[in-house]
């Protein structure tokens, strides 16, 4: 009876396992990692996408491996990724990812621009991944901030020297520094650095990093930190503290700023950020949708694709989110009003006369973790423990030189060209 009673349970395990299980259509993201961002994808992005969904996200050096892993390995079990564009890059240089010629030229017709398309081939002549949202960072500032603004400032037209004074104004008034930046753990200070900081004062990010135009820089920044809220090195957030009344000024992405904005939204102004002797620097942040090659359910990604690049699904995410559509789709009158004041900052942005355009960095594969802590390192020596600004540069220069070397990364805007890799002059 022992021997036929397991017979019996070796058949039905033998069945249950021949039985086909609906798997998950696994998509992978770097993008709206947050516990609170990830939900609403999960619980309404997706809604509305026919098969199951498992929505993952991977910080970007451990997407990277991850993804060059199961290339190696040929074992992909990732269907679809969203990243941004200098993290889809080294895919792409790699023969990674399948070509959405397809998807794309259905969105041309809905009214995806061109440009933005375009910029999805990444160099090549077909399709590599589909514009999914884009974004960038703004300043924002409470109202009563406004009263310490330095005689005959614009906001919507601020210089660094501005900021600078109107800090010392709040410090004076209030007893405290109240401009704040996300320099904590898991805050995006390095995109200040590279899109904002370095092409403001010197026109360039890599050529440029240890120029005489970078030191004045860099001395210019230490006088901005003497009226920054110190604890801004904990910041990951700024929406946190501007809630919390601990700073009233803040410069961060905009979804980051999202939830203070849109909670009183009569309360804040939010406009692009300051200019520098170069130009009003500013960091365009699109993130796209894409297939890896090898994908366990391609047709199951593209529908998802599809999905989030309908308008309603667009303008779901601009209003849950705060990230802006690459559809042509108008944002409604209706639109939750801080979303509506964080879209006229971009636009103010964008269209700033004397802005200055620093993408994403692209070629740097698994090693753009490094490239960050080259920015974040010299801020820390620099700003935080007072070393000499020339020594720093000359040997974070050096470090940036041969992490450039070693990756062969091309210079990218507003760096001039290169053939091979970025020098560092």
């Amino acid at each position: 009876m022992k021997h036929l009673a397991s017979l019996g349970i070796l058949a039905s395990t033998v069945l249950l396992a021949a039985t086909p299980v609906l798997a998950d259509t696994v998509f992978l993201s770097t993008q709206l990692r947050p516990i609170a961002e990830a939900t609403v994808v999960r619980e309404e992005l997706l809604k509305g996408v026919q098969s199951p969904v498992d929505y993952v996200v991977e910080e970007p050096p451990q997407f990277a491996v991850r993804m060059e892993a199961e290339r190696q390995a040929g074992t992909h079990t990732i269907s679809l990724v969203g990243a941004l564009h200098g993290e889809l890059s080294p895919l792409a240089d790699k023969d990674g990812l399948e070509p959405l010629d397809d998807v794309a030229k259905a969105l041309a017709s809905k009214g995806m621009p061109q440009p933005l398309l375009d910029l999805g081939k990444l160099g090549k002549s077909s399709q590599q991944y589909i514009p999914w949202m884009q974004a960038t960072y703004v300043m924002a500032a409470r109202k009563d901030a406004l009263q310490y603004l330095p005689q005959g400032a614009d906001v919507n037209k601020l210089t660094y020297d501005q900021l600078i004074e109107w800090g010392k104004k709040m410090q004076e008034a209030t007893g405290q520094p109240q401009i704040g930046f996300p320099a904590g753990p898991k805050g995006l200070m390095s995109r200040f650095f590279q899109g904002y900081f370095y092409p403001s004062f010197t026109g360039g990010v890599v050529r440029p990093f240890q120029s005489a135009d970078a030191a004045a820089g860099w001395e210019k920044l230490k006088e901005l930190w003497s009226v920054v809220n110190p604890n801004s090195t904990n910041y990951d957030f700024m929406q946190e503290p501007l809630l919390a009344g601990e700073v009233m000024v803040a410069w961060d992405h905009v979804a980051r700023l999202k939830e203070a904005i849109s909670s009183e939204p009569d309360q804040y102004v939010v406009f692009p950020a300051p200019a520098g002797p170069k130009g009003r620097g500013y960091m365009p942040v699109v993130a796209g949708l894409a297939v890896p090659k090898g994908a366990p359910d391609k047709a199951g990604a593209i529908a998802i694709i599809e999905h989030l690049t309908m308008p309603d699904t667009q303008l779901l995410t601009a209003q849950k989110v705060g990230f802006f559509p690459t559809l042509d789709a108008k944002l409604p009158s209706d639109i939750d009003p801080g979303v509506g004041l964080l879209a006229a900052a971009v636009n103010a942005t964008q269209t700033a006369p004397d802005a200055l355009i620093s993408l994403l960095p692209v070629g740097l594969g698994d090693k753009g973790g490094e490239f960050n802590k080259v920015y974040m390192d010299s801020f820390q020596r620099i700003i935080l423990q007072n070393e000499a600004v020339g020594d720093v540069l000359k040997a974070q220069g050096a470090t940036l030189a041969k992490l450039m070397a070693d990756t062969k990364a091309p210079c990218w805007a507003p760096d001039a060209k290169s053939d091979g890799a970025c020098p560092v002059e």
